[in-house]
């Protein structure tokens, strides 16, 4: 159905824009220092949070979410469940919850539809971006500038232990 379609369209719009600021995300966390002195791995930086700030984030993201629905779902009629809920609203486009400030959203339709096209295109390399970063992390506990540096090591026949003191693990 067409409102399948658009939930599904919807998911994948929101999930992109989600990575790409994850990615920039994972990068700047780890290559400035924080306001929290949070440090290492982007991974484990969420858990180094105060509890303060963590709940204003968590109210913030809360916030941005429930504003999003409010704009783009239809109230769910719980006496009447199975015809409202996850339906959207019939003049809701997608991902369109318009905010624009600084106005990048073009007025013609075949340029909308180009940027649309590219927003799709970079949020899907976001996602499988965050997903590789987030998957190296875990398996080596090293930061993304980290690993390539090691990296850059093993490749270049310099011992990347060398600087490791006896019985150190780095």
């Amino acid at each position: 159905s067409l409102n399948e379609i658009k939930r599904n369209r919807e998911a994948e719009v929101m999930h992109g824009r989600v990575a790409m600021i994850a990615t920039v995300g994972y990068f700047v966390g780890e290559s400035f220092p924080s306001p929290f002195g949070i440090t290492g791995p982007a991974n484990d930086q969420l858990q180094q949070m105060p509890l303060p700030a963590f709940i204003l984030l968590s109210t913030a993201i809360a916030a941005t979410e429930l504003n999003r629905a409010r704009i783009g779902w239809v109230e769910p009629d719980f006496g009447n469940w199975s015809k409202t809920l996850w339906k959207l609203r019939e003049g809701y486009y997608p991902g369109d919850i318009g905010f624009d400030p600084l106005g990048f959203k073009p007025k013609d339709a075949k340029a909308f539809a180009g940027m649309q096209t590219r927003e799709l295109q970079n949020g899907r390399l976001a996602m499988i971006g965050v997903a590789g970063m987030c998957a190296q992390e875990l398996v080596n506990h090293r930061t993304i500038v980290g690993t390539i540096e090691f990296y850059q090591k093993v490749y270049s026949g310099i011992d990347p232990y060398a600087a490791c003191g006896e019985g150190v693990i780095c």
